[in-house]
């Protein structure tokens, strides 16, 4: 197939909203900003064989690629608005890229982001989408606003991606529930939108969350201890790992796309309520404290020192 006929059968699936001015088609899009609100941009790429195994299903890929872009919309308090696709394929399979965009455009009319350009060409697979979203001035989540005192707080599990990655390594069977993590994160945009002018800082685990929390620390100044044994897990993760395996893949594994994020210890409260009105699952993990760096420790006070804190693209 051409590439602009793949273009085309893009264009022909794909949603659009009042504010896109002009979108698939043309050299760029037009889209309409609402007043009072600031424009928040991410982007993220995903290759073949480190982002996702080779012989993910095309539907499941597609729904990570924006998914992962998402959370990032998530972690700074925006709602999603338009997003931009760029494929590189190695050859031109409409079966392939119907069932890519069945997962894509899911995730998509669920966040009422439209998909209004991007690009086509060929290549090892690798895609890259860049996400736009809308945020009132001045209210946006941000990494540098971590005061020592805060509680830290992540929402849902921690470790099951990267335990289905680690079975993946491995050569094991991979548990389903662990799978199904790995291959569809759940950005978590109702839960960031709601925390704007609550949280102090946030941001979402995608390395690891040691690693993650400690790009807050640095942003902010301060320093996080952090309770290895208060992080949340599923029941997936403890009926496959050991509680020591566990507990690493919590602490650095990453690929989770949860939404670490810090709250005045008076805010417990407010901080609850928000979770049950969105349901979703927080759990407080720690506090900011004067210094630097991230300090973990059991629940008996015991320091606890990790193999490595987190994934490192470039080594």
């Amino acid at each position: 197939m051409p590439e602009f006929d793949l273009i085309a059968r893009i264009k022909a699936r794909a949603s659009s909203r009042p504010d896109v001015t002009l979108g698939i088609g043309d050299d760029a899009a037009l889209l309409r900003m609402p007043p009072g609100k600031l424009l928040v941009v991410a982007t993220d790429t995903l290759n073949a064989g480190v982002h996702f195994p080779i012989g993910t299903a095309p539907a499941d890929i597609g729904w990570k690629a924006l998914a992962v872009n998402l959370s990032d919309l998530a972690a700074m308090g925006a709602q999603p608005a338009w997003c931009t696709l760029s494929l590189s394929l190695p050859g031109s399979d409409a079966a392939w890229l119907d069932g890519f965009l069945d997962g894509f455009l899911a995730l998509a009319d669920q966040h009422g982001i439209a998909l209004v350009g991007g690009d086509t060409t060929r290549g090892p697979l690798s895609i890259s989408v860049t996400v736009h979203g809308l945020v009132d001035d001045g209210a946006a989540l941000r990494r540098e606003g971590a005061r020592a005192g805060d509680d830290i707080w992540v929402s849902g599990t921690l470790g099951d991606a990267a335990g289905a990655l680690a079975q993946w390594r491995e050569g094991q069977p991979v548990e389903p529930a662990l799978r199904a993590r790995l291959e569809r994160p759940t950005p978590r945009i109702a839960l960031g939108i709601a925390l704007a002018g609550v949280a102090h800082a946030a941001i979402d685990v995608s390395d690891g969350l040691l690693a993650d929390l400690a790009h807050v620390c640095d942003a902010s100044a301060v320093g996080a201890e952090v309770d290895v044994d208060a992080l949340p897990a599923s029941t997936a993760l403890h009926a496959t790992f050991d509680d020591v395996a566990c507990r690493g893949l919590q602490a650095t594994g990453g690929d989770d796309y949860e939404l670490c994020f810090t709250a005045a210890a008076d805010q417990r409260d407010a901080v609850a309520c928000i979770a049950g009105d969105v349901g979703v699952r927080i759990t407080r993990i720690g506090r900011i404290v004067p210094g630097a760096g991230v300090h973990a420790h059991r629940a008996d006070g015991s320091q606890w020192r990790p193999v490595h804190a987190g994934y490192v693209h470039f080594e």
